[in-house]
């Protein structure tokens, strides 16, 4: 059984994403927040602008040696940058919640990204052969990833009533 980090409040209303050890860098990966609270169709367009690097994703953690990017202003941030891999990681996540949520009954136009949380996995080592008799080692810094989708509905206001 998967373990996440949070049950969601209704669980009808609800589908839910994991991943583990995405091969994908802990510190490109960590500012996932940008799209906390986006409806799917949303993040996923931004997320597939983010892989044409039509749009950036701002590095608020781990910023050391990040560039600055005209295209960060945007969420008001300076420093910016296009993660590719990551990018793909996280579209293949939502579209593995949006068919979790297609046998559910859950209307897949009004999910919305509840929570999503990015932590450290174990590094993976392996050696690196130099030199005769010289060995270098070599870590991929992995991560786990869960994200949940929470079906909202739009309210729209009752019209007034005029008084007669």
């Amino acid at each position: 059984m998967v373990h996440y980090s949070l049950d969601p409040e209704n669980p009808t209303k609800s589908c839910k994403s994991r991943s583990s050890y995405l091969r994908v860098h802990f510190k490109n990966t960590c500012d996932t927040q940008a799209i906390k609270g986006m409806h799917i169709g949303k993040a996923t367009k931004y997320l597939k602008d983010v892989t044409l690097q039509k749009q950036c994703e701002p590095f608020r953690q781990y910023k050391g040696r990040v560039g600055r990017c005209a295209q960060a202003q945007h969420w008001g941030w300076m420093q910016g940058r296009g993660p590719k891999k990551r990018a793909e990681f996280l579209l293949h996540m939502l579209k593995n919640a949006e068919s979790d949520a297609e046998p559910k009954g859950l209307d897949v136009d009004s999910l919305v990204i509840e929570h999503i949380q990015v932590n450290k996995a174990p590094k993976m080592q392996h050696r690196t052969y130099r030199a005769p008799r010289w060995i270098n080692p070599h870590r991929h810094s992995l991560c786990h990833t869960d994200m949940i989708l929470t079906e909202k509905k739009q309210t729209v206001p009752e019209p007034e009533q005029e008084a007669s």
